[in-house]
């Protein structure tokens, strides 16, 4: 069955649906669904993105530079 789905485009996102469809001859849905395709192909794997060159550290934490539960108290004397 398939998903209904409202969005909300600013007028930039608007105009550029409206030129889209008129140039191509394709409808508002036939738009969108090609878009979220063509994403979906060019993202790689889905999930959070992560900080290149992030790595896990000699203590353990994959996460010790970015999580700021890690660095309570750093630099404190």
């Amino acid at each position: 069955m398939a998903k209904i789905v409202h969005a909300r485009l600013d007028d930039e996102n608007e105009a550029l649906l409206r030129r889209l469809g008129r140039a191509t001859g394709l409808s508002d849905s036939e738009l969108l669904r090609r878009g979220l395709s063509a994403l979906g192909a060019v993202s790689g794997r889905l999930g959070r993105p992560r900080i290149i060159g992030m790595a896990a550290f000699a203590s353990g934490q994959p996460d010790l530079g970015s999580n700021k539960r890690h660095l309570a108290g750093f630099g404190k004397t």
